[in-house]
Parts: structure tokens; C-alpha cells; sequence
């Protein structure tokens, strides 16, 4: 297979939120909001910056170092865990919560971007070297999210009572899964290998973060990407005095409420809204937040409390319990990472603008934010009933009546539009309005009045013709119900639905190396890759 890129712009799709749209396209009135343009001139500035940040490169190479323990990694992989102790070294991080399977297509693309634009920088800055990272957010709790894959339309979810951060979790419950794939999947030319590696990866494995780390090297290790699980007691400790500050004063939350009211002020719904305290208590199966209860720090939905010097001592001597929210989980990732650019989606990006001042008062350098790619993928049958229907790549995005209503008016010999009756009619009107204007001047609004029943019974009648007309076009109708729904999955973007197993059973390793070929790296732009015959 080969897929053709075709670049639309990402307001045609009708699927981001406007805050996303005026980012992409640098609104002026989000300059204030992030520190570096999303170019090469701002890769270039955020480098400058974090070269005068002490980051923790030996822990952080050797922590990574041992959670590939026994894992099988290739030489790009062992070379840049130990390029991580070079100050030349630099990060392109994604992030992402542990979905079985890896969830959802956005979940590869904005990877293989960060792969991507990691060898692009190493090209462009010969004298420095650029780590992709997976930072793997394995602490989430939410497993109604991380639980589910759809494969074939069919919702395959993972049963289980566990409780706590999803990572943490144990994978038992998750073999009869790939067994239910395994009769779909196995059959394809890449199909056994696949089940292999999902067995390995995820029965071989004690808890889903464990598997998720062999499946996600198992897909990238050849391009050296590294997966980092930051629930680590060495790297929160790295955060302590943040984490103090956060339980005791509050500053984090003050900081992040200014600046989502500024958004607002600027229209921009905002993503975050702080908590007074961002921190959740994370022992054993627990990942509750942290609340205040009189003098004492209470855990929701538990017996468990400290009091202010309990909390510190707790604190100091198990930093791993303490587990940020969104508001500190930026943070904590660039403290810890040499990291001069972040790819996220639309809503991450919403969430990041609010965190400058944040970054700012803690002395952290704040990365270049890159929207990531996003792809539709069209493959042989709907790329026929595209040609057939004389739809193009941005023309799929339209709904479907639209949609229907081009096809019927580029293939219909009839008249169909009422456009030049429209501008008669108007033209009738004006001319009595210049005749009753000497009469009498307040005739005018009873021309006017006139006018706008005519042009609304006019505007009926198109609708009607057009209507009577789309009836002999059922055949193409059904047509472009199939091409919409193929990729479209429930009614939402191909991305946001699907998963990565089927394309990788059809076509192996060669379906990730196709999307690294095609992947821009730096764009804003919408691709939509049509396999070429």
C-alpha cells in the first residue's frame, strides 16, 4: 500500500474548536498566551532556553534505563536513553494515557510525528540530537476512557473492577480480548505477528503501563523512540517543592484561573479550571484527590487524612503517592525532560495556553507547541465511490445533504438554482419602491414587506426543485451514505474512532513506516491519505 497525501486546511474539516483553528493560524490574539512560535525560529529559541535549564539528564537516562529492563531494544533505542546525559540532547515529547492497545489513531499519529520531527531537527541542527519520547500518563484514573477499543465497528471493552490509576492496573481480563481479535486479525498478511506481539506484550506483563511500554516499543523501537512512565518516586522528587507549594499556598491555581480569564476575556472557552489543590493521593489501588478539611489534608472517598506535617513527611518520604492533575502535569513533564517542543491535539494545546505563567513563575522553560497531525485515511473501496461520485478530499467533510445537493447540481441538465430570478425579483422591487417613494414614503415598507414574502416563496420553490430532483439520484444517495459512514465511524473524525490493529494486520510494520514518509513533522495542515492504486 502507498497513501498519497492531500493537504486540506483544518477549518474545512468543521471538526476543531476555534481556539484551535486561530492557533494554527498564530490569531494575534494568542501571542500572549505561549512563549515560542510553532517554526524552525522558535524550535530554535526554546533550545537556547532549556540549554540554561539544569535538568536532571543522569537520573532521568537512568530511570528510563531501567524500566527497559528485560524488554528487547534496538540500537537507536539504547543510543538515545544514553544521548539523554548530553546537554546537546534535546526531547520532542507527546503524551498520552495508557489505552489498551494504544486506543484511538491519533494516539500513532502524533508519534510518528514526534519521530519525525525529531530526525528533521537532527538534519537542520546537525550538532545537536533530538530524542522523540512517548510520556506515557500512566497515572489517569479514568478506565471508562482507557478501556475500549472499536474494531469493526464493534466496541470491544476490557471488563474489569480494579480500581486506581489505570497503569497501575494489572492486565488480567485482557487475553480473552485479543483471543475475540485474534479470529479477525490473524487471518491478515501481518495479522499473526501482530497477535504475537499483543501476547507478548500485554500476558507476558503485570500491569497495563508494563504492557503498554513493550506494545508502543514494539511498534517504534526501530525509530528510537523511548517511552517514559514518569510514576516514578525518583522523578516526582524532582517536584516536591512544586507539590508543597501547590498543597500549602495554592500558587498554581491562582496562576492558572488569571490566565484562563484572560482566555475568556479574548472569547476562548477555557480547558482547565484549577483546583485549589492539584494533587491526587496515589497508594495501591487509590488515586483520590486531595482536599482540605479545617487544618487537616483530607483524601477523597477515603479514612485517610494528615495533617499539615504528616503530609510533608509523607511527601518527602514517598513522592511517588503524590500524582499531578493536568494543571501540574505539564509542568512536571518539562521539569524533568531536556524538552523544547510538545505535540498534543486541539484540546491540549487549549489547555497548555493557559499554563505560560505557570512555567514562568517556577523558572521551567515553556516548549513550542506543535497541534498534531491528524490524517483520514481513504482506502481502495472508498477512494472508488470518491472518483464515483466526483467528491473531493475536502468536499468529505461536508455534510451529507450538502454533499448530495453538489453531486445532483453538477450532474443534473436541468435548471435547478433560482439565482437570476432572485436578482429579477429584487430589481422588480427596487423599481417600485422608486414608484411609490414620491407617493407616499411610508408605502415603502409594504413594498418591502412584499419583497420578502416574494424571495421566501421563491427560496421554497428552489428548495422543492431541488428536493423532486435529488429523488432520481437514490442510487448515488446510497452511494455517499456508504462513503460517509466508512469514514466517517460514528459520526465523527476516522482518528478519533478507530485503532491502529486492522491496518497493522493488513499491512505490517510497512503501515507505520508509510505514515512516518508522509508525516510532515511542522504543519497546519489536515492530511488525508488516499491509497493509491
Amino acid at each position: 500500500m502507498n497513501l498519497s497525501p492531500q493537504w486540506i486546511s483544518y477549518g474545512s474539516t468543521h471538526a476543531f474548536s476555534a481556539l484551535a483553528i486561530d492557533y494554527l493560524a498564530q490569531h494575534t490574539a494568542l501571542r500572549p498566551f505561549y512563549k515560542h512560535t510553532p517554526d524552525i525560529s522558535g524550535i530554535r529559541k526554546a533550545m537556547e532556553e532549556r540549554k540554561a535549564f539544569n535538568t536532571n539528564r543522569d537520573l532521568l537516562s537512568d530511570i528510563i534505563r531501567t524500566q527497559y529492563e528485560g524488554i528487547a531494544v534496538s540500537e537507536k533505542v539504547n543510543h538515545n536513553i544514553e544521548k539523554l546525559k548530553d546537554i546537546h540532547t534535546f526531547t520532542i515529547c507527546t503524551a498520552h494515557q495508557p489505552n489498551i492497545f494504544t486506543g484511538y489513531l491519533y494516539f500513532i499519529y502524533k508519534i510518528i510525528q514526534a519521530i519525525k520531527l525529531a530526525d528533521q531537527l537532527k538534519a537542520q541542527f546537525p550538532e545537536n540530537h533530538f530524542v522523540p519520547v512517548y510520556y506515557m500518563g500512566s497515572e489517569d484514573n479514568d478506565l471508562e476512557e482507557l478501556n475500549h477499543i472499536f474494531l469493526s465497528g464493534e466496541k470491544l471493552v476490557w471488563e474489569t473492577t480494579q480500581t486506581g490509576a489505570v497503569g497501575r492496573m494489572n492486565t488480567k481480563g485482557i487475553a480473552p480480548l485479543i483471543r475475540r481479535m485474534e479470529g479477525e486479525l490473524s487471518i491478515l498478511e501481518g495479522g499473526k505477528a501482530l497477535m504475537d506481539l499483543l501476547d507478548s506484550c500485554y500476558n507476558d506483563s503485570s500491569t497495563i503501563q508494563e504492557a503498554t511500554l513493550k506494545f508502543v516499543n514494539g511498534l517504534f523501537g526501530s525509530y528510537g523512540l523511548l517511552v517514559l512512565i514518569a510514576d516514578h518516586a525518583g522523578l516526582k522528587k524532582e517536584m516536591t517543592s512544586v507539590f508543597e507549594d501547590d498543597l500549602f499556598r495554592h500558587t498554581p491555581a491562582a496562576l492558572v484561573k488569571q490566565t484562563a480569564d484572560r482566555l475568556a476575556d479574548r472569547h476562548y472557552h477555557a480547558q482547565v479550571n484549577p483546583r485549589d489543590i492539584n494533587l491526587f493521593y496515589m497508594k495501591d489501588n487509590l488515586r483520590e484527590r486531595i482536599l482540605t478539611t479545617g487544618d487537616r489534608f483530607q483524601i477523597n472517598n477515603s479514612e485517610i487524612s494528615f495533617s499539615g506535617d504528616e503530609i510533608l513527611k509523607e511527601l518527602a518520604e514517598y513522592p511517588e503517592r503524590f500524582s499531578p492533575n493536568v494543571v501540574l502535569r505539564g509542568l512536571f513533564q518539562e521539569t524533568i525532560l531536556p524538552n523544547i517542543v510538545f505535540i498534543g491535539g486541539g484540546s491540549e494545546v487549549a489547555y497548555w495556553l493557559e499554563l505560560k505563567e505557570l512555567f514562568e513563575h517556577y523558572g521551567v522553560p515553556y516548549p513550542v507547541l506543535l497541534q498534531r497531525n491528524s490524517f483520514l485515511i481513504v482506502e481502495g473501496r472508498m477512494h472508488k465511490l470518491m472518483k464515483k461520485l466526483g467528491v473531493d478530499p475536502e468536499a468529505l467533510f461536508k455534510e451529507e445533504s450538502a454533499l448530495l445537493k453538489d453531486i445532483v447540481l453538477a450532474r443534473s441538465s436541468l435548471q435547478l438554482t433560482l439565482g437570476n430570478e432572485a436578482e429579477q425579483l429584487s430589481g422588480f422591487y427596487e423599481h417600485l419602491r422608486k414608484i411609490v417613494q414620491p407617493i407616499d414614503t411610508t408605502l415603502i415598507q409594504h413594498v418591502n414587506a412584499l419583497e420578502a414574502k416574494a424571495a421566501k416563496a421563491l427560496k421554497n420553490l428552489e428548495k422543492k426543485m431541488l428536493r423532486a430532483e435529488k429523488h432520481k439520484y437514490s442510487i448515488q444517495s446510497g452511494q455517499l451514505q456508504q462513503l460517509k459512514s466508512g469514514l466517517f465511524p460514528n459520526h465523527s473524525l476516522q482518528e478519533r474512532v478507530e485503532n491502529i490493529l486492522p491496518y497493522y494486520a493488513r499491512y505490517g510494520q510497512g503501515f507505520i513506516d508509510i505514515l512516518y514518509r508522509v508525516s510532515p513533522g511542522l504543519t497546519d495542515k489536515f492530511g488525508v491519505l488516499i491509497a493509491e492504486e
